[in-house]
């Protein structure tokens, strides 16, 4: 079983890369890196992961408002060739409050932006250059756009996408999934069945579906219960969360978190698997401090060697 963990964002890169490494050692198989307005999450993952070998690495996930294919292609090359192939870009449609208020630019066509930077970034991930002239977007490659060994393997594209148009672009055009608070109901039911049949449609491979699950292995369930319900609130306030986590059965994001001892949070990785996910990420380890992600963290290995 495939599974990882994301790493907190608040660190220095020095302990970013201890941390990494610890998940290596507990026989993870994934460190994901979210994007803020902070970190750039590709060069760090490119840091980790070659400061780390063997550990894949990737990012959950660059809003396409703001950014350009041709820069994105860049640095997911770099970090590809810096870790060996073992760089995994995630993309993301962000929000309108935080393109605007951030970036200064409308929020328009979503969807539609997503899919004309997704036909830019494949070519330019495959073959070093482009030549793309979309409604929104522009790539051409008038300068050679190939980093040695950024292409072995061409970098994989995934989408944080859990809405029917979003799910029917990234079936279409990327190599899976990444979805957050979509708990296995929500999975089997709504989001597996229609990104699998847009990449059916497109003549394209069974798309990966990387479910990033809030989880903590703890002796504390309701003390724990409580923290996640003050620190996952945050997502209550977007329309596409409140939809899956009500599609998956939750009120509240709390809701999706798996908190309990080993056999509860193993029996939950399961289901997740049962439900159409190829990977399990778990997030939130840390809702409990540092002897329950490390107790977290052992249990994931086992389950990613079992």
């Amino acid at each position: 079983m495939t599974v990882g963990v994301a790493l907190p964002l608040h660190n220095r890169i020095d302990s970013t890369v201890h941390l990494a490494r610890e998940a290596h050692e507990a026989g993870l198989r994934s460190a994901w890196l979210g994007q803020t307005f902070a970190y750039d999450s590709p060069t760090l993952a490119a840091i980790v992961g070659r400061e780390v070998p063997g550990l894949h690495v990737g990012t959950a996930a660059i809003p396409v408002f703001g950014r350009h294919p041709l820069l994105l292609s860049s640095q997911a090359q770099t970090a590809q060739a810096a870790t060996g192939g073992r760089y995994h870009l995630g993309l993301a449609l962000g929000t309108k409050h935080l393109t605007e208020t951030g970036f200064g630019i409308p929020y328009e066509r979503p969807i539609a932006r997503l899919r004309e930077f997704l036909i830019a970034l494949r070519q330019l991930v495959e073959t070093g250059s482009a030549d793309f002239r979309g409604e929104l977007l522009t790539a051409t490659t008038p300068l050679p756009a190939a980093v040695p060994g950024g292409a072995e393997p061409p970098v994989p594209l995934l989408v944080a996408a859990m809405a029917p148009q979003a799910l029917r672009a990234s079936g279409e055009l990327a190599d899976g999934i990444l979805p957050l608070l979509a708990g296995p109901r929500a999975l089997a039911e709504h989001i597996v069945p229609a990104v699998t049949a847009a990449a059916e449609s497109a003549g394209r491979t069974a798309p990966r579906i990387v479910a990033f699950v809030p989880g903590v292995v703890t002796a504390d369930v309701e003390t724990v219960r409580e923290t996640a319900t003050e620190t996952l609130a945050f997502y209550e306030q977007f329309p596409s969360y409140q939809r899956v986590i009500g599609l998956s059965g939750g009120t509240r994001a709390a809701d999706l978190a798996v908190i309990g001892d080993e056999e509860t949070v193993a029996a939950e990785v399961r289901r997740y698997r049962e439900a159409g996910a190829t990977e399990v990420v778990f997030t939130a380890t840390d809702l409990g401090g540092e002897e329950d992600r490390r107790r977290t963290w052992k249990l994931l290995g086992e389950l990613a060697n079992g």
